[in-house]
């Protein structure tokens, strides 16, 4: 049975790449530090007889080397990061530290694996953040300048950077993604999409940074893990490929889209559930964008899952799994936006 490692696989996009891979019948082997947000869910993994869960931070280099060389997988799918840009303005440091040196240890780790003829494909999962600010009616695509606006973009666009010399420089066996923003099961509340359904469902207001015309892509995780899977397969060793959907929306509509699905659930819209609009964070884009044609026309890939229909599976889910959200209530998740400038 061929081995994969997943770092960050107990996050959101993480997680339900590791059952994906679970599925096409791979050994995962899930290498996470096990943050705040992390997914203590997949009991379901547990008693897999493909699959092994490793508690560690990938700053811990001699590990992670050693972890690798023991392994020798076919694929390593990096997506161990810190995501939330509110929490990055508010502290930056951990957003260095991890996707930024943490990357550095796993391409260190590869280079001198690959010494020992141990040479995996490295699938680096990055954003469309950053290409920073797109203008109305364009789309960033490949060879688009990078303009990273909050520490987080910053942090992901310094660690492909590095994946990109490391590629030149050592002919490293890696290729790069930007995807948009994701959704579905899973996702750790602070994020937009389960954030407005927690407080859908507890009655609360529904904050929304400015007047909500910020403009932001989606695409379903399902659909992610499947483009990932394509790069493993078919991606081009030293490419980059955007993996979007061409849906945008702006924010004030993706909520107003949330709220007409619950009613037509009948889900209880509470008297205190209304749109909120709250001062604006520092250096918040106005719109992403990408042109994924490139994924499209050399390896055939693109997006399978129609928006509404997965909204409405998402909603279904969360609704389906209340429990979940329950994380929401600790105190120092009480807010999306947690900034404290």
């Amino acid at each position: 049975m061929k081995k994969i490692i997943v770092t960050g696989g107990s996050g959101f996009i993480g997680s339900n790449l590791v059952d994906y891979l679970i599925k096409k019948r791979y050994f995962v082997i899930n290498i996470d530090k096990l943050t705040y947000s992390s997914n203590r869910h997949p009991n379901k993994f547990r008693n897999k007889k493909n699959y092994r869960l490793i508690k560690l931070d990938i700053n811990d280099k001699n590990k992670l080397y050693e972890i690798i060389k023991k392994n020798k997988p076919k694929a390593i799918f990096n997506l161990a990061a810190e995501t939330h840009v509110d929490r990055s303005i508010d502290g930056p440091k951990k957003f260095i530290q991890t996707n930024i040196n943490g990357t550095f240890n796993l391409l260190e780790s590869l280079r001198i694996l690959k010494k020992k003829k141990i040479s995996p494909k490295l699938i680096h999962i990055s954003t469309d953040e950053v290409y920073g600010d797109i203008k109305k009616g364009k789309r960033s695509d490949e060879n688009y300048k990078y303009e990273p606006s909050s520490p987080y973009s910053a942090s992901k666009a310094s660690a492909d950077h590095l994946v990109k010399s490391y590629i030149r420089t050592y002919n490293l066996k890696a290729v790069i993604s930007n995807c948009c923003n994701n959704y579905g099961p899973y996702q750790f509340p602070e994020k937009l999409i389960p954030k407005m359904l927690s407080n859908i469902f507890n009655n609360k207001k529904l904050p929304i940074y400015a007047k909500g015309r910020n403009s932001r892509e989606w695409i379903h995780v399902l659909d992610h893990c499947d483009a990932l899977f394509t790069l493993y397969m078919k991606g081009k060793v030293g490419q980059s490929y955007n993996v979007g959907t061409g849906i945008n929306l702006r924010n004030i509509d993706l909520v107003k889209k949330i709220l007409m699905i619950c009613k037509i659930k009948k889900i209880k819209i509470g008297k205190n559930t209304k749109v909120e609009f709250v001062k604006d964070r520092p250096g918040h884009d106005f719109r992403y964008a990408l042109n994924n044609k490139k994924i499209f026309k050399d390896l055939k890939w693109k997006s399978k899952i129609k928006f509404e229909k997965g909204l409405e599976e998402t909603i279904e889910w969360y609704l389906n799994n209340k429990s979940f959200l329950a994380k929401i209530s600790k105190k120092q998740y009480e807010l999306r936006l947690g900034l404290k400038v």
